[in-house]
């Protein structure tokens, strides 16, 4: 029987928590990575045999997770796992605002865990399935999950946007990267459409004079366009089977 791991950060709620549930239902190893762990998703593991470890770890400390990660996948046997993938989905918002008015420590945080965190966990990925059956049989991916915003920019939502458009822009140089590979690995940094979660409800309850599009997002959830997070996560993971995923490293969910 095949097995299969998956790393996931911002695993306990969300669109994360939607995507453990569906690769615990398919029978994958997941090790989920959250400030919190969620018990819903421990009972989901149990019921489906599958195997979930949770680690309650602040991605606002990149370089201890990213050790945490490297030091259990060293552990590992070689050829134990048939594929292996990093999922970087974690992100922390920030108050919506114009920059000048946004808190110091909530724009250093919002960096760290949105994109000092893939970065280093990405790395350490890499180099410890270098030798993984799975990375000579091209079947190591890092889905990095990433947004609209990372291409087009929106007034008082500087820190999300900075993020997303770094983990767009260190994703093309991963793949770069991975071109001169013995075994390369498939990066991809992907949009995943607009998802009602809680940076959505976030921003609808914005102050309009320090939000100027807080109308369209509440109009799209009056509209009926947004994702439940269960929807989100089935378009990602669909993304992620494709057998052309890799072939372009900045993609959209919604792409053809």
């Amino acid at each position: 029987m095949a097995r299969h791991l998956t790393i996931l950060t911002g695993a306990s709620r969300g669109m994360g928590a939607a995507i453990a549930e569906q690769l615990l239902q398919s029978g994958a190893t997941v090790i989920g990575i959250s400030r919190a762990t969620n018990a819903e998703l421990d009972a989901k593991a149990a019921a489906a045999g599958a195997t979930l470890e949770q680690w309650a770890i602040d991605l606002a400390d990149a370089p201890a997770a990213a050790r945490r990660v490297e030091d259990w996948l060293a552990a590992q046997s070689a050829e134990t796992f048939d594929s292996a993938t990093l999922i970087n989905n974690a992100a922390a918002l920030t108050r919506i605002g114009p920059l000048e008015a946004s808190d110091a420590d909530e724009l250093a945080r919002a960096l760290r865990v949105g994109l000092e965190a893939p970065l280093l966990l990405t790395a350490a990925f890499l180099r410890a399935t270098q030798g993984w059956r799975a990375r000579r049989d091209g079947q190591c991916k890092v889905l990095n999950i990433s947004s609209g915003l990372g291409r087009s920019a929106m007034a008082s939502q500087a820190s999300y946007c900075a993020v997303k458009a770094g983990m767009d822009h260190f994703t093309r140089s991963v793949a770069l990267d991975q071109t001169h590979a013995a075994h390369p690995a498939h990066v991809v940094s992907l949009a995943p459409g607009v998802i009602d979660t809680d940076m959505q409800v976030q921003l609808r309850a914005g102050d309009p004079s320090r939000f100027p599009d807080r109308d369209r997002f509440v109009q799209m959830k009056t509209g009926g366009q947004l994702d439940s997070p269960a929807a989100a996560a089935t378009k990602v993971l669909a993304y992620l089977r494709r057998a052309d995923f890799g072939s372009k490293p900045v993609a959209d969910v919604r792409d053809a």
